[in-house]
């Protein structure tokens, strides 16, 4: 089996010049690479106690229910706004254009349960520090961020100083 690195597609200058675009598409499309990115990550999680897994939508699902799955942990996702049925907590947030909200079921994470959040990609961390959010708000300890990919350049993990962060390949640029 190939290193993790060699299941990612970059793409340069996309979305514009000068950036390369970390495509996890290919690492999905492929059974070995998928394994193997879902392996990965979830070796970040030994000797971690927590309760449950939380995922944005839409690739961290693909990525959490795995582990969720594998671990015998529940798992509570985080979608867009007006996609959950009952009654949710929200969280507006910059993006580099624009804002976005997201939200998360009132019920889903219990005063003092340990979260993992997952996800495929940590940039500028705004996502990520959003998710923070909401899951305190609901009475919820995050005990560490796990990402597949991570560019270092865009330094997110200042957002999330004090928070427990790992990430299975770490790109040095945007």
């Amino acid at each position: 089996m190939k290193p993790i690195e060699e299941y990612v597609r970059s793409i340069p200058d996309f979305p514009e010049p000068g950036i390369i675009f970390r495509d996890v598409t290919s690492v999905l499309q492929d059974a070995e690479g998928l394994r193997l990115s879902i392996d990965l990550m979830q070796e970040k999680l030994k000797g971690v106690d927590f309760d449950v897994i939380v995922g944005p939508e839409s690739r961290g699902f693909i990525f959490g229910v795995p582990i969720a799955y594998n671990l015998h942990k529940p798992f509570v996702p985080i979608r867009k706004k007006g996609k959950l049925p009952c009654e949710t907590a929200s969280i507006e947030y910059a993006l580099e254009y624009g804002t976005a909200e997201i939200e998360i079921h009132k019920d889903a994470v219990k005063e003092g349960q340990r979260v993992v959040i997952i996800d495929d990609l940590m940039a500028t961390g705004g996502t990520n520090e959003a998710m923070v959010k909401l899951i305190e708000g609901l009475g919820g300890k995050v005990v560490k961020c796990v990402c597949l990919m991570e560019l270092a350049g865009l330094e997110g993990r200042k957002r999330l100083s004090g928070y427990d962060v790992d990430s299975v390949i770490i790109y040095p640029g945007k």
